[in-house]
């Protein structure tokens, strides 16, 4: 418990008194206070504050903090989460052919980079197993067809489920999940676009980017919901091209990003410090 924090998360209309209200909150019980960001939304008049505090010393037991800040949220009418630095989540991966962005998943977490355990990779062929089981990992092949589609998204959603999983990462995953799949994870899939979104949305952006000519490429990581490549991102990076860049080559220099940019996305969601906004993110980096 000496090490461990609590995070708090939270969005509300902005007015006076709220930073004051949630530190004098903490204060209050004996916590002390290790990380604070804010940012106010003056155009939609909107307070979004991501505050830290130590566990160590705290006069309330974490069971007990959640039901202590309830008055203070309902009063101030907040949306609010609280979630606390020891807890690892459990994640899935699903990958279809390309293996660069799984690759580095795996070894970011087997170097100890990522606070999560990797329980379940799955992908719709099967190219990734001798890769996972390398790792000791689970390997799970749900192959899809235009006829089976649904019938898999029910198994895979029932695999989920049976492992407790908190979190799915499409790490190169060349299939469009379903409305009634996301539902049963809100805010709680990441897609890697290798794209500098919204430019180059959907299929083979790639091959668009060298139709276009442009002289810099890029890379996303967002939320995925129904509308195709228009989730919240996350994070970003670009990397420049030329006109003496083949397809291969910005595939190639693309791939490097992918890596870098999925992972620094995982990596913000695993510490918390993203707070979905429309269809927009704020993140406390």
């Amino acid at each position: 418990m000496s090490d461990v924090n609590a995070i708090l998360l939270l969005s509300c209309a902005d007015r006076k008194g709220i930073v004051a209200k949630i530190s004098d909150f903490i204060f209050r019980h004996n916590g002390n206070i290790v990380h604070a960001d804010q940012h106010t939304s003056k155009k939609d008049k909107l307070f979004f504050i991501r505050i830290e505090w130590e566990l160590n010393g705290f006069a309330l037991n974490r069971e007990e903090i959640s039901a202590a800040f309830a008055p203070l949220a309902k009063h101030f009418k907040m949306k609010w989460d609280l979630h606390f630095t020891d807890y690892t989540p459990r994640m899935a991966i699903f990958v279809s052919r390309h293996l660069h962005c799984l690759h580095d998943l795996i070894l970011r977490r087997h170097m100890g980079e990522l606070a999560v355990n990797v329980e379940a990779v799955i992908s719709n062929h099967n190219d990734a197993r001798d890769l996972v089981e390398q790792f000791g990992l689970k390997f799970f092949h749900f192959p899809i067809t235009t006829g089976n589609k649904r019938q898999q998204e029910i198994k895979e959603l029932r695999l989920l489920r049976e492992m407790n999983i908190d979190l799915v990462v499409l790490a190169r995953y060349m299939q469009v999940l379903s409305g009634k799949f996301l539902d049963h994870y809100p805010n709680k899939i990441i897609n890697i676009h290798h794209s500098f979104l919204p430019a180059f949305a959907g299929g083979n952006p790639y091959q668009q980017a060298y139709n276009r000519g442009v002289k810099i490429i890029g890379a996303t990581g967002h939320y995925v919901t129904e509308q195709l490549d228009e989730g919240p991102i996350i994070a970003q990076d670009v990397i420049k091209i030329s006109h003496r860049d083949a397809i291969a080559d910005i595939q190639t220099k693309s791939k490097d990003l992918e890596r870098i940019v999925l992972a620094r996305a995982l990596r913000l969601h695993l510490e918390n410090r993203i707070l979905v906004y429309g269809s927009k993110t704020i993140v406390f980096e």
